[in-house]
């Protein structure tokens, strides 16, 4: 039996937490996630901020696995919020790119270096550690030392400015072959 009043100030201590409870967190994020390499992900990235925050998990067992637990749900959350983010993106907002054109991923991705380019530094960086990145409000808030609120704020505004740059610049082929001016 496993002594439930262990500390986790060391590695060995994170590791035999995670062998106790890693095929467990891996069925819940299989449920939740419908795909193994993001299960296998949405495991990893709970362990690493218990590794991260390892004052913050509990010392006694159960209660540390209660805690993993409510880090991947958090983290399964996050991850299906901005699949919606980006497939309302993809469906409503992203200009549509037509694919018999080879050309076509080159232009769109030296379209929004010059559309990036139009942002202020600290909006721009958001917006790429955001939306190319991935990573979370948190994380980016973290890594810039800004407030939650702020890079959320940033991340508004540096949306707002490129789709209006996009409306300006854009001419987009659209689906039926018609051709609409954005600008």
């Amino acid at each position: 039996m496993v002594d439930d009043a262990r500390t986790l100030n060391e590695p060995v201590e994170l590791g035999r937490l995670f062998d106790r409870c890693h095929r467990r967190l891996y069925s819940l994020a299989r449920r939740m996630s419908h795909d193994s390499e993001d299960s296998r992900d949405l495991v990893q990235e709970t362990f690493l901020r218990a590794a991260r925050r390892v004052g913050s998990v509990p010392r006694v067992d159960d209660e540390a696995e209660a805690w993993l637990v409510r880090v991947l749900i958090n983290l399964c959350k996050d991850r299906q919020r901005r699949l919606v983010v980006r497939q309302h993106y993809a469906r409503d907002v992203a200009p549509k790119v037509a694919t018999e054109d080879p050309e076509a991923p080159s232009v769109a991705r030296a379209t929004v270096r010059v559309a990036l380019a139009t942002l202020p530094p600290r909006r721009r960086a958001c917006i790429v550690l955001r939306e190319l990145e991935g990573m979370s409000v948190q994380e980016v808030s973290q890594l810039l030392g800004l407030q939650a609120v702020t890079v959320r704020w940033h991340l508004a505004a540096a949306r707002r400015q490129l789709a209006r740059w996009r409306d300006r610049h854009a001419k987009v082929k659209l689906p039926d072959g018609g051709k609409r001016n954005a600008g």
